[in-house]
């Protein structure tokens, strides 16, 4: 299958579970919102649980990927770190599959894979991937705190310097994560929570 004929699948299970339950999303109407066969879904996803599965993944790398886009931003550290904290807020409050992500609350609408590994006999690379470990809270918190070391440290940072700013880069995801269960008030609420906490590098 064509990599789209997959996301145009994956969208259609997103679109249905902005609508209704899990539990209540039928295989055969994913398939007919992606306007592709019933079987065509079986052979990509193997079951409703690789679909799920799939779809978790790919809401995990999409945070994942924003987040990247937040740190490259233009400005300083303390900038970037901003901007990677609000995308985490905006990315929980709008969008409930990363919100169980980030925060390991998974409603009983949600699918709630198990995030460790399952066997997969799938002759599909990205549905492997998405039958491999999930990621937890901790796991995403970690991969944004490493990324932002990679591409705000710098080839040559010192080690010390590089511990502060995975800090600092900690700090401000998890301050962004307290503002999804306690929405801070005003417009720049948590961009001005974080400029507070982190002091110009």
């Amino acid at each position: 299958m064509m990599p789209a004929a997959r996301e145009s699948l994956l969208d259609a299970a997103y679109a249905a579970l902005a609508l209704r339950p899990w539990s209540a999303v039928r295989m055969v109407d994913v398939a007919a919102t992606a306007a592709v066969s019933r079987q065509t879904l079986y052979n990509e996803f193997g079951s409703k649980e690789g679909l799920a599965r799939a779809l978790v993944r790919r809401e995990a790398d999409a945070y994942l990927a924003g987040a990247e886009r937040a740190l490259a931003v233009h400005g300083d550290v303390r900038d970037r770190l901003v901007a990677a904290a609000e995308w985490t807020f905006t990315a929980a409050r709008g969008n409930a599959l990363v919100r169980a992500l980030l925060t390991g609350c998974w409603s009983e609408r949600l699918p709630a894979p198990t995030l460790s590994a399952v066997p997969s006999s799938s002759a599909v690379p990205a549905q492997r991937r998405a039958d491999g470990p999930l990621p937890s809270p901790g796991d995403l918190v970690t991969a944004v705190r490493d990324r932002a070391v990679a591409v705000l440290g710098g080839p040559g940072a010192a080690r010390a310097d590089a511990a502060e700013l995975a800090r600092a880069c900690e700090l401000a995801v998890r301050l962004a994560l307290s503002c999804v269960a306690a929405p801070p008030t005003g417009e720049d609420g948590v961009a001005d929570l974080v400029r507070g906490v982190l002091q110009r590098p």
